[in-house]
């Protein structure tokens, strides 16, 4: 039986993987450094629980775009060149990152601005997540998929562990040399976008109206069971245990490591992750999908719990890389799954809705953390959101039985899959 084409050795997936890799970067450096400002300038006049509430609404300011956009930004990815959208997102990219550092520069950045950069951010990402997501699978033929996806994760995780180090060593250096790499960083990213041929683009439905054709990809995840499971499994444990919104509170008052420790801890998640994504680019998994889905999700809000707990600096780092390998385990599960399952002329539809979820867990969680961190103190959140996470967890594997008899990732109408019926997936 001949091997499938490993991704890297196909030209267009060797410039869209360089790209996101070089984003993703950018965009990890960009957003700890606007959480450092943020917490920094709302120090200057409030406590710590006022100014954990301030950083949780800048994930709040994130989320509201991408939550308001959602229905239209899929629908956008499916009827228009997805190369094409990336590359003007890229672009206002460029503009956040330019005017932060201009500001910066001047000494008159305040609160609204980041706002503001944070508003325009969760635009940039509302469009650009579905296209980039529904892009990939253009790019490889189907058996490479798997490997596709692990490898394109570990451009996405190896951005998030250079990208918050980077982003906390050079704004020690200085904030002007940091704005002026991230900005460098995004124009690779372009150019690498730019460098990706054309690609078959799934020809747009013009006989049904564009509400009918937003609302099928809300339709697919209800319907398919075994998806909805992923998506809403990973999406209330990250809600609830997210921790990373938190971390300027515990890289300033409570470890005290200061900026340069805040880059590594916020690369803790992506150092694990990474690891987890680069085996798999070797050992794509192929059994009992499923359960090693809900033992990663539980491993992950144990680790959460343990990094709340934590007064060290190294426990904490470790805790967190831990929690980012297993993360990635339930990253590739939903990945594999929603690409693999879904056809092509909806995949900017239903990957909008999964990103939704996506952003959901993480910018709302933000919101969520800053506020229980308001009441009941940085660590009784992270504690609290950790504990839940486990109860939801152990809820989610009585409520959805097609996980645990979830064994690979074959659609029930993919060829030699002996029992149609055995993921419980509704035929969408």
């Amino acid at each position: 039986m001949e091997q499938p084409t490993h991704p890297l050795r196909i030209a267009n997936f060797r410039a869209y993987w360089c790209s996101r890799l070089a984003g993703t970067i950018g965009t990890s450096a960009q957003a700890i450094i606007i959480g450092w400002q943020a917490y920094g300038l709302a120090r200057e006049t409030m406590d710590i629980r006022q100014a954990a509430f301030m950083l949780g609404m800048i994930g709040l300011a994130q989320f509201v775009p991408l939550f308001l956009l959602t229905p239209v930004v899929g629908l956008v990815a499916d009827s228009i060149d997805r190369r094409w959208i990336v590359r003007l997102t890229t672009l206002l990219l460029i503009f956040i990152s330019a005017m932060l550092g201009v500001l910066t520069w001047l000494g008159i950045l305040a609160l609204p601005a980041l706002f503001g950069a944070a508003v325009l951010l969760g635009v940039a990402r509302a469009f650009s997540g579905p296209a980039y997501s529904a892009l990939a699978p253009n790019l490889v033929p189907r058996e490479s998929l798997p490997t596709a996806i692990a490898i394109s994760s570990i451009a996405w995780q190896v951005g998030t562990i250079a990208g918050p180090s980077l982003g906390g060593l050079l704004y020690a250096i200085h904030p002007d040399v940091a704005y002026a790499c991230i900005s460098g960083l995004y124009f690779i990213a372009l150019i690498g976008i730019f460098m990706i041929r054309r690609v078959p683009q799934p020809p747009a439905e013009t006989d049904r109206h564009p509400i009918a054709r937003i609302l099928d990809g809300f339709t697919y995840v209800r319907r398919n069971r075994l998806v909805q499971a992923t998506i809403t499994l990973d999406l209330f444990v990250v809600l609830l245990a997210g921790a990373t919104a938190l971390l300027p509170i515990y890289a300033r008052d409570i470890l005290m490591v200061g900026a340069t420790g805040l880059g590594i801890l916020a690369a803790g998640m992506g150092i694990g992750a990474a690891g987890t994504a680069l085996w798999f680019s070797f050992r794509p998994m192929r059994e009992d999908v499923g359960r090693k889905m809900l033992a990663a999700v539980f491993i992950f809000a144990v680790a959460i719990l343990t990094f709340g707990l934590s007064t060290n600096f190294f426990l904490s780092l470790i805790a967190l890389i831990v929690a980012g390998g297993a993360d990635m385990v339930s990253v590739y599960v939903r990945s594999s799954l929603i690409q693999l399952h879904t056809p092509d002329e909806m995949r900017g539809r239903v990957s909008a809705v999964s990103q939704l979820t996506i952003s959901a867990s993480n910018e709302l969680g933000e919101a969520e953390s800053g506020l229980m961190a308001s009441l009941l103190g940085p660590v009784g959140a992270v504690v609290a959101g950790g504990l839940a996470a486990i109860g939801v967890t152990l809820l989610w594997s009585r409520l959805y039985p097609e996980l645990k008899l979830a064994k690979t990732f074959d659609p029930p109408e993919a060829p030699g899959h002996d029992k149609p019926r055995q993921h419980g997936v509704a035929q969408p």
